[in-house]
């Protein structure tokens, strides 16, 4: 595509932009079919358009034959309205871009949404978002979270921006916040993905935030310039952020949360799913568990994330409780330690018998342990060592 033709192909998506709700399917089957410019002449000059499927003929027919009426009239309404050229010069003096698939930095996993794949993206930041969107992972979760949430997402996210990862959310309350800070604060990288134009911090209380992202990251949306969030644009928001990255992990939600929403739209595009366990007790975590219970894999750190995401072999390290000395000694001699009473002294013969082995090996074995300090010895007898008393209860306390 020659740089004034690719031009035009800018415009008119910055112009879709204004006219079609993110997400929108019947627009992308049209776009799809006709391309960005012919969708876009077809919806202004309708008394020009054939149908080539054979429906109608030229100054008369249908353009979108099967879309509503009424949906191809609020197209053309808000085409009509569109200034892209406004829109683009906006951007550009927010020191950002507007993106478009065929762009060396557009992001091809959005590809995989199919009629449903943003006409373009709004960007500010100073990094590539195809380059980023590669090694990243979404976080997201409630608004309202408890301080665990919060404490977790951040952890988190500076976890995973310590091993290089991406972390990409919303820029909500709660858990989006706590993420994003996580990953600035490890001085890593994030992304956010607004339900708005990206220029139009929201919610007012990130403000700050979001400029700092802006800073440091990138803020990313569908919606042009001064355009406000809507409840639909919110959840539609979701699936972005779902195609964007390699996995999504929910922290805490509870079961009509639009964090869910991300989740499963993850999970129909092939990518991986995660949840991080709360309080059974807990209602913002019933909808994670919820998902735990089907295809989500259960994790608790950022080196179990990467584990899922990550390249292969990038495995993370095995679990398991602390080391204690008894678990160092041969099966022969923990097997007398074992048959030393807790309480007073004992012959070295009734401990063989306890440990069904002879008395010289019972006793040489009692040496050894007495030499480790395990045991002491009283008179004819042994017993363990108040260290050794202490240790065996604790193991048993524990089991």
């Amino acid at each position: 595509m020659t740089a004034p033709t690719r031009l035009v192909e800018r415009r008119a998506r910055a112009t879709l932009s204004r006219a079609v709700e993110p997400g929108d399917e019947h627009a992308g089957r049209w776009l799809h079919r006709y391309g960005a410019t012919g969708f876009l002449d077809r919806l202004l000059h309708p008394a020009d358009a054939t149908d080539s499927g054979g429906s109608g003929g030229s100054g008369g027919g249908d353009p979108f034959p099967g879309t509503g009426q009424k949906r191809v009239t609020s197209w053309r309404l808000r085409a009509t309205a569109a200034d892209p050229e406004r829109d683009l010069a906006a951007i550009h003096e927010l020191g950002g871009r507007f993106l478009i698939p065929g762009d060396t930095e557009w992001p091809r996993q959005l590809d995989d949404l199919g009629d449903a794949r943003p006409l373009g993206l709004w960007v500010r930041g100073p990094a590539d978002l195809r380059t980023w969107a590669l090694r990243s992972v979404a976080l997201v979760g409630a608004r309202a979270c408890t301080p665990y949430g919060a404490h977790t997402a951040a952890d988190l996210a500076t976890g995973l921006a310590r091993r290089g990862w991406v972390v990409v959310s919303g820029a909500a309350y709660g858990i989006d916040g706590a993420a994003h800070r996580g990953a600035l604060a490890a001085a890593g990288a994030t992304v956010a993905v607004l339900a708005c134009g990206v220029d139009t911090p929201y919610p007012r209380g990130h403000d700050q935030l979001i400029r700092r992202i802006a800073e440091q990251g990138l803020v990313v949306g569908e919606l042009p310039p001064d355009s406000h969030p809507t409840p639909s644009r919110f959840i539609l928001r979701n699936r972005v952020i779902a195609a964007l990255t390699r996995g999504t992990v929910v922290i805490e939600a509870q079961h009509r949360s639009g964090s869910l929403v991300t989740a499963r739209a993850a999970a129909r595009l092939g990518r991986h799913i995660m949840g991080v366990p709360g309080p059974v007790t807990s209602a913002l975590s019933a909808g994670v568990h919820e998902l735990l219970r089907g295809d989500a894999t259960l994790v608790t750190d950022a080196d179990e994330i990467v584990e899922l995401v990550g390249d292969m072999g990038d495995l993370a390290p095995a679990r398991r409780g602390p080391v204690l000395p008894r678990d160092l000694l041969a099966p022969a001699t923990a097997q007398v330690l074992e048959a030393v009473p807790a309480r007073g002294p004992t012959p070295t013969t009734g401990i063989a018998r306890r440990a069904g082995t002879t008395p010289d090996d019972t006793l040489a074995k009692l040496y050894e342990l007495h030499s480790l300090g395990f045991v002491e010895r009283h008179s004819e007898g042994w017993q363990l060592t108040k260290e050794a008393t202490s240790a065996s209860n604790a193991r048993r306390g524990g089991t």
